[in-house]
């Protein structure tokens, strides 16, 4: 994923940013102004479509400002923690594009007239499956989606994410090592695991 080359921070980047951390609205107009072309190129480089790149822009603004609060200046520029929002966004697009894209597919290859429903058995696994990721802390969670819905591998989640490989690993391990203690308590089957998360990859 290419990323725009930041430079040197423009000068009033760290009034800006301090503006734009306490809420000041006009600061918020100008970051946008400053700096929504980078994010909307970030978004273009890797969603085809354009109204969904314009999305994740406005998406990411948008998070931006409800999250101002923990923006730290200290741990890094204004410019770099908005593309880093941005590129979770644009995750999120993937992944939501992804399971429509699959949605649809699945629909065409039914048989009509559908005499039959889907196996029971596999539609309580997911469902379990989806209510247990749903309880862990948001980038285990994260991680686990990728791999178990679209079924990345490691370095794939690594790439697109922007998170270090190890730290995927760990996200990942930490996760299945708490739905799995959850399984035995519960008594849940969860059924055969995706390929992304068998092994280290």
């Amino acid at each position: 994923m290419t990323v725009p080359s930041q430079g040197p921070e423009p000068p009033g980047e760290d009034d800006l940013a301090a503006r734009f951390r306490d809420g000041d609205e006009a600061a918020l107009r100008e970051a946008y102004d400053r700096y929504g072309r980078a994010v909307l190129h970030l978004a273009t480089t890797t969603l085809a479509n354009r109204s969904d790149a314009e999305d994740v822009t406005q998406a990411t603004f948008v998070a931006a400002w409800l999250g101002r609060e923990t923006f730290d200046p200290a741990k890094g520029s204004l410019i770099g923690w908005l593309l880093g929002i941005g590129r979770r966004k644009v995750v999120d697009r993937i992944r939501v594009a992804t399971r429509e894209t699959r949605v649809v597919e699945t629909v065409k290859q039914l048989p009509e007239p559908v005499s039959t429903g889907p196996d029971p058995d596999a539609v309580v696994d997911r469902l379990v499956v989806a209510d247990e990721l749903a309880r862990l802390p948001d980038e285990q969670r994260r991680m686990l989606e990728l791999a178990f819905y679209d079924d990345l591998t490691h370095q794939q989640i690594a790439t697109v994410t922007g998170v270090p490989l190890g730290t995927v690993k760990s996200h990942i391990r930490r996760g299945m090592q708490s739905l799995k203690r959850r399984w035995e308590v519960d008594g849940a089957a969860p059924g055969p695991r995706p390929a992304g998360l068998s092994g280290a990859r």
